[in-house]
């Protein structure tokens, strides 16, 4: 099968695109045709080893995982024995776990990691749903969001932010998103209560103060969302470390998009061949919701 493979820490153009074995599903996982993928933030970091600590867990000084890719979206090729809940020809989305390896034509994942593709979406679509929904998903849960809440979400923009803004409105909260200029009318679309373009406006500046505080994209202060809080209220940043990812929560992601309830936000796509460009794009820390992958046919 054809993969994109790295075998050195660094920039975009040590992705080669490579002729690698197919996997084969163990007794309880499922091997997924890939349809498409997506380049993530967590992609890009193990890719450059950056921050540096990422070596001590995926290898000191080579990758010890040469396929990234976290999420998916594809048709069911195989399961393994002890698989009860798919069937071959099943389209699927959801992620490979902290083994990675979505860039490539198939990928074997675990049956909890999986759940059954809404028909009304697109494959790209699908796999633009499970890194930006859980980890918004996570963190909203552990703030406790419920209705009737004010939350203020900084970076409203990226593909958590994006899911997050949607999520708070389906817990009932009132939200207030921050993005800078260029992507308010898009971050508008999402339906949040109230926009700051931060680079017009101090957030901090106002009187108004919130239930929740969610940083989704590890870029504001403690110091700084203090002066937003209620008392007894949350601050949560995706800098807490890793959101866990649950059927549970892929379950209520894949049910909230088959009703339109949630929609990705997709910036750009490229085929699987052009993996080096999407990363290079990545790198520039602009992207709006998702940067897709498709592979092969299908999407």
């Amino acid at each position: 099968m054809k993969a994109a493979v790295f075998t050195r820490y660094g920039s975009p153009e040590e992705l080669h695109l490579k002729e690698v074995e197919q996997p084969v599903p163990k007794d309880d996982e499922v091997l997924v045709r890939i349809h498409a993928t997506t380049v993530n933030s967590g992609d890009l970091r193990l890719r450059k080893a950056d921050p540096v600590f990422i070596r001590l867990f995926f290898g000191l000084f080579r990758p010890g995982k040469k396929i990234l890719g976290f999420t998916f979206s594809g048709m069911v090729a195989a399961t393994g024995n002890k698989v009860t809940r798919f069937k071959t020809g099943d389209a699927v989305l959801g992620v490979t776990g902290f083994g990675f390896g979505a860039w490539a034509e198939y990928k074997s994942v675990r049956e909890p990691l999986l759940v059954l593709k809404p028909g009304n979406i697109s494959h790209e679509a699908a796999a633009a749903i499970p890194f930006g929904g859980n980890t918004a998903l996570y963190y909203l849960r552990k703030a406790g969001i419920h209705e009737g809440q004010k939350i203020l979400i900084y970076g409203a923009s990226g593909s958590t932010g994006t899911m997050a803004v949607q999520l708070a409105k389906y817990f009932g909260a009132g939200v207030t998103a921050v993005c800078s200029t260029d992507n308010v009318e898009m971050v508008r679309s999402l339906g949040p209560d109230t926009i700051i373009d931060y680079k017009k406006e101090d957030i901090a500046a106002g009187d108004t103060k919130y239930d929740i505080v969610f940083d989704a994209v590890g870029k504001l202060s403690h110091r700084k969302a203090r002066k937003l809080l209620l008392p007894d209220a949350t601050y949560i940043t995706v800098n807490k470390g890793l959101a866990k990812v649950s059927n549970e929560n892929l379950e209520l992601l894949k049910d909230l998009a088959a009703t339109g309830a949630i929609k990705p936000v997709i910036d750009k796509s490229w085929p699987l061949e052009q993996i080096v460009e999407a990363n290079r794009y990545g790198d520039l820390g602009r992207k709006k919701g998702n940067i897709v992958i498709t592979v092969g046919q299908g999407t």
